[in-house]
């Protein structure tokens, strides 16, 4: 497989993806000290930064990638939505597809001391929308979705993802042969019917399943009970540090890590399902998006916070595999 033309496919490729809409905060600081009022450290701040996180980091991906990314879900009319709108701007991420309400911005604070993470603190209102903000993002479903070449579902049990919702992309998409992929969560899976591919972790895939995944034999298992389940083309189990496994109806395949370090897993769910859907709309078979979107892991866990990847990073990562396997032949 010509991994580089795949790659450079990436600029043609325009992505819809529509879920929960997060705001990552980051509070850095150093401690030297317990409070004397309770048996906890004292964080001296020293900077503050924020991030795109849940359906937002998956469209930042996607655009730090060359691709084209557009953004659906719901934000809110504060300080948050204030800045989620400058980031989206300055970062080229299409956001007509969000909605802004009066409800909150979903915004996850982490404070942290000397590279760990201290504490971590959510706002956020988990309620399921409506059915008028429901209608309104199934309306732009039916306009939009025609013009892009695959849709992401990012599920992070914030109120957006229904089955409703779902099973109307799916009906749009699937006579069109649209790719829809879905990032999913424990609780949810009874929504995501019929799709082309779902990413869970371990865990998840467990839960989704009804069988602890403690070694090969129960992976393999799990993952074609989700196969049957739902039912859906592929399921692709990420196993953090043991790589990823792919299942298809034929056949399964594991596929070992080639993360170097691994410093934090924040946001890596969301650079997995970015990198395979693009990869995938850009030409590559099941099994080869799943080696870049492998790829795309090992380098993103080896940063701090929520990040995102550039295709000079994919490439740079394939380059050294190459280089082990030729110097070890």
């Amino acid at each position: 497989m010509n991994y580089g033309k795949i790659l450079t496919n990436f600029k043609k490729k325009k992505i819809l993806v529509i879920g929960d809409i997060i705001l990552d905060r980051y509070i850095w600081g150093k401690v030297s000290r317990i409070s004397p009022e309770a048996p906890v450290p004292v964080v001296e701040v020293t900077d503050e930064d924020f991030l795109l996180g849940g359906a937002s980091n998956v469209a930042h991906n996607i655009v730090s990638l060359g691709g084209s990314a557009t953004l659906a879900g719901v934000a809110g009319n504060d300080r948050g939505g204030d800045i989620l709108r400058k980031m989206f701007d300055d970062k080229g991420i299409q956001h007509d597809g969000v909605l802004w309400t009066s409800r909150p911005t979903t915004m996850k604070t982490r404070v942290i001391a000397h590279g760990q993470q201290v504490v971590r603190f959510d706002r956020e209102e988990k309620t399921k929308f409506d059915g008028k903000l429901s209608a309104h993002l199934i309306a732009q479903m039916k306009k939009s979705l025609p013009g892009y070449d695959a849709v992401i579902i990012s599920d992070y049990r914030k109120g957006v993802i229904s089955s409703e919702l779902v099973r109307e992309i799916v009906r749009l998409a699937k006579p069109k042969n649209i790719f829809v992929s879905v990032d999913p969560k424990v609780g949810h899976f009874h929504c995501y019917r019929n799709v082309s591919l779902i990413t869970p972790n371990v865990q998840e895939a467990s839960a989704a399943s009804g069988i602890e995944i403690r070694d090969e034999k129960s992976l393999v298992n799990a993952g074609r009970t989700l196969l049957r389940k739902l039912p859906c083309d592929a399921v692709l189990i990420t196993r953090g540090e043991h790589g990823m496994s792919l299942f298809k109806k034929d056949n399964a395949v594991h596929i070992p890590t080639v993360a170097k370090n691994v410093y934090d897993v924040t946001g890596a769910g969301d650079t997995v399902i970015a990198v395979f859907t693009l990869a995938h709309a850009s030409g590559a078979g099941l099994e080869e998006a799943a080696v870049i979107a492998n790829h795309g892991a090992g380098i993103v866990v080896g940063e701090v916070g929520t990040a995102v990847i550039t295709q000079e990073q994919l490439r740079n990562s394939f380059s050294s595999v190459r280089r082990k396997l030729n110097s070890s032949a």
